[in-house]
């Protein structure tokens, strides 16, 4: 009896090998990574994808057994991250909190997020709050991972604990350490956009597309987070399968954004969502069309003293990213450079007139903008204004593979 018990604690109910136990294990945390990216971010704090009523509930109902995550609490926090990207009410930034921090405390981040009294209210709206919401998944969120816990160990024993240790650590080490953290870290960008946001890597499977996060910080309701050909979005092959099977029903995807091509901008700026796409895509194009190209001849004719990459490279954004020295530094070698310093005013100004709120005063501001340019003696800067207030438009593409910059830490960009 004693030995029966004893291999039952050992083996479980379903003596399996080991590599039955890991492809158990890959299966049950892409289904947790699915959830969270398709579900969860995708469709309820972005809305740009619905899914089947039965199907919303499998994917909410996995994320209680396997994360203890609440639907309206997970959808607030991210939706503050992107209201206050890179700010000290950002509730998961590594410029504020720290690498180490997100990578090694992420989830002591998002509880604390969870405690703010206002953070429902404001950012927690049109989520799930039927019967089973209000009274098992939210005031009962930690008995899922218990009763997972539980089936696994009586299905695999003692490797059944191991298991439920990894699905524990999986959201909160690939989620708030890897995309959260090093996605504002290191990486590299297609898009110019307000925050540090990064992507990892072209493709990771294991974390479902999540990885090309400047590109979804570049047009977040976007469905869809690849945008070049090389990128693979797991996800976002997922969702075209269900909606194939009638299972999902896309809302918003953004296509390729060709910022080489003649775009009409002025008088096309109406809604203020769509005007910060046009910040992106404009801003994307001011860097490559106008400034890499001017940096490319400045570091030829004058290689010898030129500052480090890092500071070049933080031209993208204006140096935002600097600190005093570094910033002062820079400063100092573009005084000596008329090229550069005048492109460094337009690209100021350029910025200034994308962020602003109101889009008629914006629009005003541009046409002010581009008649300057035009009268400048640099042809890329006319070029890039003409462009502006050319008479074609065309939705915007990712830059071209040798315009890629990787982002680190000390770069700024």
């Amino acid at each position: 009896m004693f030995d029966s018990l004893l291999n039952h604690a050992s083996n479980g109910i379903v003596p399996t090998s080991l590599v039955a136990k890991l492809a158990f294990l890959l299966v049950m945390t892409q289904l947790t990574i699915l959830s969270v990216t398709l579900y969860l971010h995708r469709s309820q704090s972005h809305r740009s994808v619905d899914f089947h009523p039965a199907l919303a509930h499998a994917f909410r109902f996995w994320c209680w057994l396997t994360t203890a995550m609440v639907t309206r609490e997970w959808v607030a926090i991210h939706r503050k991250h992107h209201a206050h990207c890179e700010t000290e009410r950002d509730p998961h930034s590594p410029q504020i909190f720290g690498i180490g921090k997100l990578i090694g405390s992420g989830t002591e981040l998002y509880m604390a997020a969870r405690a703010d009294s206002d953070l429902l209210t404001r950012f927690g709206r049109g989520t799930p709050d039927d019967w089973i919401e209000r009274h098992l998944y939210t005031p009962h969120c930690n008995w899922g991972p218990t009763v997972l816990a539980v089936l696994e160990i009586a299905l695999f024993g003692v490797g059944g604990m191991a298991i439920w240790a990894v699905q524990m650590m999986w959201i909160p080490f690939w989620g708030a350490g890897v995309v959260n953290g090093i996605g504002h870290w290191w990486g590299y960008r297609n898009f110019e956009t307000a925050d540090r946001s990064t992507n990892l890597c072209p493709f990771a499977i294991w974390i479902g597309g999540e990885e090309l996060h400047n590109n979804h910080h570049a047009f977040p309701s976007s469905a869809k987070f690849s945008v070049r050909r090389f990128e693979f979005d797991l996800g976002w092959l997922v969702i075209q399968w269900l909606e194939k099977l009638k299972l999902a029903r896309v809302k918003r995807v953004c296509g390729a954004v060709n910022t080489r091509s003649n775009h009409r901008l002025l008088g096309d700026l109406q809604p203020p969502r769509a005007f910060l796409t046009e910040r992106v895509r404009v801003m994307t194009g001011f860097f490559r069309d106008v400034m890499l190209p001017a940096l490319r001849d400045e570091s030829r004719r004058n290689l010898d003293d030129a500052p480090p990459l890092r500071l070049r490279r933080a031209l993208a954004n204006g140096g935002r990213w600097l600190d005093e020295d570094e910033r002062a530094r820079l400063n100092a070698w573009i005084a000596t450079r008329p090229c550069l310093h005048t492109l460094c005013r337009f690209r100021a100004q350029l910025s200034l007139l994308m962020e602003r709120c109101d889009v008629d005063a914006a629009a005003r501001g541009l046409s002010q903008w581009v008649r300057a340019a035009m009268e400048s003696d640099i042809d890329s800067l006319r070029t890039f204004a003409a462009s502006l207030a050319g008479d074609t438009f065309s939705e915007p593409e990712a830059p071209d593979a040798e315009s890629i910059i990787p982002a680190r830490r000390s770069a700024g960009v």
